[in-house]
């Protein structure tokens, strides 16, 4: 189970503090619960889940995970520039207590991210792509609870976006999900519940199709 408690997200600007994100977040996802996060750009989606996944901290409130949580399987950040995909993965690797099995995953790493060479070499000289294949071949490495996807079609090429799509409906079949993407056709594929963000408000509904209704009329209204 995941909880958020009165989350609250603003960012400093140059000109102090900005205006809300989030505002007063309050939602109880229960285990084995896929959950879509839907609203408009900049409605808070990638904060909130990365508020979810303790990659980013709320300003107010607080977060309660009894579970594994990953990172977003679509982020491509979080890697040290100066060091190698390998260095990099192996590095995650030892936090996540899998020294026993470095070897065999640090093998599964560099295959699955299809980087080649490039595994040996600095990250900063890698494209975005590389980057992001790296990243999501790192996630799967290890078996979370909940996984967190951000525009999971972002990662990499044609080929690659293809066999991670068949790589995440492997992983719905065991594990729960949440998930930002603005294809509607993706949430009522994965997803039971539909959480829509508006106006740094968070709308739970148990049917992702009526959250996907109410985000439309949102849009017309506008």
């Amino acid at each position: 189970m995941i909880q958020a408690t009165d989350i609250y997200k603003r960012y400093r600007t140059d000109h102090g503090p900005g205006k809300w994100v989030l505002q007063g977040v309050n939602m109880t996802i229960p285990p084995k619960t896929n959950v879509g996060l839907i609203g408009r750009n900049g409605a808070g989606k990638s904060t909130l889940l990365r508020i979810i996944g303790g990659i980013d901290t709320p300003t107010r409130g607080t977060v309660t995970r009894d579970c594994r949580v990953s990172w977003p399987l679509g982020l491509a950040g979080g890697l040290q520039g100066s060091l190698s995909g390998r260095q990099n993965a192996k590095f995650v690797c030892r936090i996540h207590g899998q020294d026993q099995n470095l070897t065999e995953l640090l093998k599964f790493i560099k295959d699955y991210s299809e980087i080649g060479d490039a595994f040996e070499e600095p990250i900063k000289t890698y494209s975005s792509g590389m980057r992001a294949r790296l990243t999501f071949a790192i996630s799967l490495a290890f078996d979370f609870d909940v996984y967190l996807s951000d525009e999971l079609t972002a990662v990499g090429d044609e080929g690659f976006r293809n066999k991670a799509q068949a790589t995440f409906k492997n992983l719905a079949k065991k594990s729960s999900l949440i998930m930002v993407t603005h294809s509607a056709a993706t949430l009522k594929e994965f997803c039971q519940v539909g959480v829509w963000l508006h106006e740094g408000r968070a709308h739970w509904f148990d049917d992702v199709n009526e959250a996907l209704k109410i985000y439309s009329e949102s849009l017309v209204k506008k």
